[in-house]
């Protein structure tokens, strides 16, 4: 029996170089692999070459964002700064602003009201003793036989009283 060898020669495309089995063909880098070439990665200002399975093979720089085929500058808005997020808003506003339509406004802190930098709600809590109302905060009006609860913005009744009607009656 007698086996047909024969050694094929592995063509390398201009931008590219045969990797080490000696069988097969990698591109260099600042190219990528289209069809049976490598084509040079067109890198646009204020972007950098970066090593990807996908995309463009180049990333922009920080303070940058991908626009079609340019980097276009982040703009940020008054009371803001860059963030480090590879998604969503590229920037967050400062401590004691929140984002309104693309720009920082500033929290409106009521009296008897503290800030609060949650990711959600106003921006403020109201101080113990004291219930948000709209913008405001209003003092809490104890019934008799009650007390405030642990989060200080509502009231419960006391042991052995239960409410009716808006009002803490004893438990029998």
């Amino acid at each position: 029996m007698q086996y047909d060898s024969a050694c094929v020669a592995v063509i390398v495309p201009d931008g590219g170089f045969l990797d080490p089995s000696g069988e097969r063909w990698q591109c260099s880098r600042g190219f990528q692999k289209i069809d049976d070439t490598c084509q040079e990665i067109v890198v646009p200002a204020n972007a950098y070459l970066a090593v990807t399975t996908h995309g463009p093979g180049w990333e922009c720089t920080r303070g940058f964002q991908a626009k079609d085929d340019l980097c276009i500058a982040v703009v940020i808005p008054a009371n803001a700064y860059l963030n480090s997020s590879g998604y969503g808003q590229p920037w967050t506003c400062e401590r004691g602003f929140f984002d309104q339509d693309g720009s920082c406004v500033a929290v409106v802190i009521p009296e008897h009201a503290y800030f609060d930098d949650a990711t959600y709600g106003t921006g403020w809590k109201c101080e113990r003793g004291y219930a948000a109302s709209g913008a405001i905060c209003e003092i809490i009006d104890l019934p008799a036989n009650a007390h405030l609860s642990r989060s200080g913005n509502r009231w419960e009744c006391n042991k052995n009283f239960k409410l009716s009607k808006g009002l803490c009656i004893l438990d029998n």
